[in-house]
């Protein structure tokens, strides 16, 4: 029995998404080789190694989600990690653009602050024996947010007056609207969890 339960847990899906939890700190470690190195601005190789391959990690972001149902292997390992994988990708890079100065520190708490308060309302329901679903403004919220990473990375990967100005701005303006359809998203599921919460689930 324990053999049929370790050999559900390698699926596609859960490679895919362990490659991407492994991948996120090779990408910290090759941003920052190439921060310390001076090769930001630069449009050196280990820039757009960095720059690469975390748009590598955000395409994978829905790729272990769609192998799953697709093939209809949709496990807890997968339930489990995938959430996990996602959030260690987001705020890994967003504390690295913020020690950039590319984005304000307030951002990263909106960011950061929304993870906290759902992870800790999927435990109260989940520990009811309910499952809340998730809205598509989390698809959004995710899709916008990894368009904004990329933009801002690129800003520092291409050579200075290549533009960057025209990178940065897309950036920016793709993490406002990050930003307001991740507090829209939180506070959607935090409404869709409140009757869980307080007891009002009858």
């Amino acid at each position: 029995m324990s053999k049929n339960k370790s050999a559900s847990i390698c699926t596609p899906a859960n490679i895919v998404t362990c490659v991407r939890v492994v991948l996120v700190p090779l990408w910290l470690l090759i941003a920052e080789l190439a921060r310390s190195s001076g090769a930001l601005g630069s449009g050196g190789a280990l820039a757009w190694a960095s720059f690469l391959l975390y748009v590598l990690i955000s395409l994978t972001d829905k790729l272990d989600g769609y192998l799953a149902r697709s093939r209809g292997e949709v496990t807890d390992f997968g339930k489990f990690l995938d959430p996990i994988a996602d959030k260690l990708s987001v705020v890994t890079a967003f504390l690295y653009l913020l020690e950039l100065g590319l984005v304000p520190s307030w951002a990263v708490l909106i960011v950061v602050a929304r993870e906290f308060i759902i992870s800790g309302l999927r435990m109260v329901v989940a520990s009811k024996g309910v499952v809340v679903a998730a809205s598509d403004l989390g698809k959004w919220k995710t899709a916008t947010t990894m368009i904004s990473i990329c933009a801002l990375l690129l800003t520092v990967t291409i050579p200075v007056g290549t533009y960057e100005n025209y990178f940065r701005l897309v950036g920016l303006g793709s993490l406002i609207v990050a930003l307001i359809l991740t507090a829209w998203s939180g506070a959607d599921y935090c409404v869709k969890c409140w009757p869980y919460v307080v007891g009002k689930d009858e």
